[in-house]
């Protein structure tokens, strides 16, 4: 079929319902791939909302290009989205996918590698000239030379039919090729069995200022779901199983907006007033536009001239009597390392936010690594202790929000959170939460200036919070040491010795308000496995696969950091083996062989992708 002919989709499509096959399935993983001008992003979003409001769980992955604007059709230009959706709870966006859409000769060569054997190939033929082979290292053209024997290929010449479907649209030759992503989205739909009249009620809210690109992209979509409906290319298509998901309102978020609505719900909780002062930075910008479209809530927004003004801001924020938030990465947060030592000294309630890369330098800025944990922990001048909690999944960054501000208003301290850009960028379900189940922040300004220390303490080792200008109780701030009651500068090297004491006591003393630990599997047994952060999915299905192997293993998912829990070093002791994966070279071993002197086997990736599940569960069979 060289052209689309929408007349006969409905006759065709009745002849071949009566052929063709429907497979049930469990389980599918879905990988869209293309330049990054090819909108393999927004596909892979709209195809995972289109399964979510199915009611199946899912998560994805897209994966950034680090070269911005990169040569059209080179390796290093590629764009992808991956997804896993499921009638069962799913926590990864899979291993190797069982689906490549892909939409030119690069896109094939650096994925092919990790598609199953036997996986589908839907392949937009158009785009493989021989100018795209040549870009991608081709001698030949694969999809017609016999080297994807092995795979299930169709072959669809999407930007022709796509042109075609708009031949009279009016738009330019370079905006139709614009639509080919949703002509691919249309044909993925009617495969997987999902409708599109949402869809195109989507396309028209997101175009409704740009009508004509709206009605372009309607006809691109509905001409690939009547194109996939009505070819004799698909012998089969495929419906999930009904899902038995928990009642309740749910929504597809991410992890960067899901920490935006986090900080909005403390500030609300508290009833104090949000500051962001931030400076854009890939993958952490998202959280400051999210936090832009919502000054309604008492949010302000500052988009700074740079790192430090950013860090700067938020501290003066946090002494005026706001919830002081600042948002960046790997570099901005060595930037901001001076200015936090100052937050430290003055001891005001902020949260910094770092949404990790691969490093080091500018190092892999669309990439994910968890290798800023040491950074985090010890990376200050000085005996500068701060808290540290690590969100493990984009939902869970909206309790991590919440928890950040309760431990630094509770305490008196700045706070790190640590996500990472394949959490912050990763879409998930979210069951929006009750909002009057969610826990309150108090929060006590001090007004009376009768006794006022400004260093005073609470029984948590809290100095008061108290608002420039309330009378009576001016003070000093500034880097300099402070004195232990007054505020004032002090050199006195007693005074010294018991300020830095002082404020790691404090931050020590937040081990007392943890919850106990909870371990998953076995309370003793062969193995027990540590993780942090966005290892969390991989850890929990290898380790479910290996229990249900028969093999005796244990999961421990840490959220804070710094302090550990207080209970983990007597877990530590009821295993014999213990195995920490990390996306890093072992920041979290040193941590723990520093603190309780265990032997540990460390399992190790610094290649910019998250653990795949037989990673982990290879290593399990091997200890165990």
């Amino acid at each position: 079929m060289s052209t689309l002919q929408t007349t006969s989709c409905a006759d065709q499509s009745a002849v071949m319902a009566k052929v063709r096959q429907v497979e049930e399935l469990d389980n599918v993983v879905i990988r869209f791939v293309g330049d990054s001008g090819d909108g393999m992003q927004l596909t892979g979003n709209e195809f995972s909302k289109a399964v979510g409001e199915a009611g199946h769980d899912f998560s994805t992955h897209p994966d950034y290009p680090s070269e911005i604007r990169a040569p059209t059709g080179t390796l290093f230009g590629v764009s992808g989205y991956q997804i896993q959706y499921s009638s069962r709870p799913v926590f990864t966006s899979g291993d190797a996918p069982d689906v490549l859409v892909i939409m030119n000769p690069a896109a094939l060569k650096t994925n092919l590698p990790d598609l199953k054997k036997g996986g589908i190939i839907i392949a937009n033929t158009g785009a493989f000239s021989e100018g795209n082979l040549a870009k991608a290292e081709y001698k030949s053209n694969p999809l017609e030379d016999g080297s994807l024997a092995g795979y299930q290929l169709f072959k669809i010449d999407i930007a022709e039919f796509t042109a075609n479907a708009l031949n009279n649209s009016g738009l330019s030759k370079k905006d139709i090729a614009r639509c080919k992503n949703y002509f691919a989205l249309g044909v993925m739909l009617c495969l997987y069995s999902r409708p599109f009249d949402k869809e195109i009620e989507d396309i028209r809210k997101k175009f409704a200022k740009k009508p004509e690109f709206a009605n372009a992209n309607v006809t691109a979509l509905t001409a690939g779901y009547a194109y996939a409906e009505a070819t004799e290319l698909f012998a089969t298509t495929y419906q999930m199983r009904a899902s038995a998901a928990s009642p309740g309102k749910y929504r597809s978020i991410t992890g960067n907006s899901a920490a935006a609505l986090g900080f909005v719900a403390a500030s609300e909780l508290s009833g104090v007033p949000l500051f962001i002062g931030s400076y854009p930075i890939t993958p952490a910008t998202d959280i400051l536009h999210d936090l832009s479209s919502l000054k309604n809530y008492n949010v302000t927004t500052y988009q700074a001239e740079d790192e430090i003004a950013g860090m700067c801001s938020t501290i003066g924020a946090a002494y005026g009597g706001s919830l002081g938030l600042t948002t960046t990465s790997g570099p901005g947060m060595a930037l901001k390392t001076e200015a936090l030592g100052l937050a430290v000294m003055l001891e005001l309630p902020l949260v910094v936010v770092n949404v990790q890369r691969g490093g080091p330098s500018t190092g892999l800025p669309t990439k994910s690594e968890q290798s800023d944990l040491l950074q985090a922990v010890y990376g200050r001048n000085g005996e500068c202790p701060v808290p540290v909690i690590a969100s493990y999944s984009p939902s869970d960054c909206f309790d991590c929000a919440i928890e950040a501000f309760r431990i630094a208003v509770k305490y008196m301290t700045p706070v790190i959170l640590l996500t990472d850009g394949g959490i912050g960028n990763a879409a998930e379900p979210w069951l929006i939460p009750d909002v009057a189940s969610l826990p309150k922040i108090e929060v006590k300004f001090r007004t009376a200036a009768e006794g006022f220390q400004p260093y005073a303490r609470d029984e948590n080792l809290a100095r008061a919070w108290v608002k420039p200008g309330t009378p009576g109780m001016e003070h000093r701030i500034g880097g300099l040491e402070k004195d232990f009651l007054t505020g004032n500068i002090s050199h006195n090297p007693l005074n010294h010795q018991r300020m830095c004491d002082v404020r790691a006591a404090k931050v020590a003393g937040i081990a007392k308000d943890l919850p106990p630990t909870k371990v998953h599997g076995p309370e003793s047994g062969d193995l027990l496995i540590i993780g942090w952060g966005s290892t969390y999915g991989s850890i929990f299905q290898a380790r479910e696969k290996a229990a249900a192997a028969g093999k005796s293993v244990a999961q421990v998912h840490l959220r804070n950091i710094n302090p550990l829990p207080a209970d983990l070093g007597e877990i530590l002791k009821r295993y014999k083996k213990v195995l920490v994966p990390e996306l890093n070279l072992g920041q979290l071993s040193k941590l723990l062989r520093d603190q309780y002197l265990v032997p540990l086997v460390q399992l190790n990736k610094v290649q910019g992708k998250p653990f795949m599940v037989a990673d982990i569960y290879d290593r399990i069979l091997e200890l165990c």
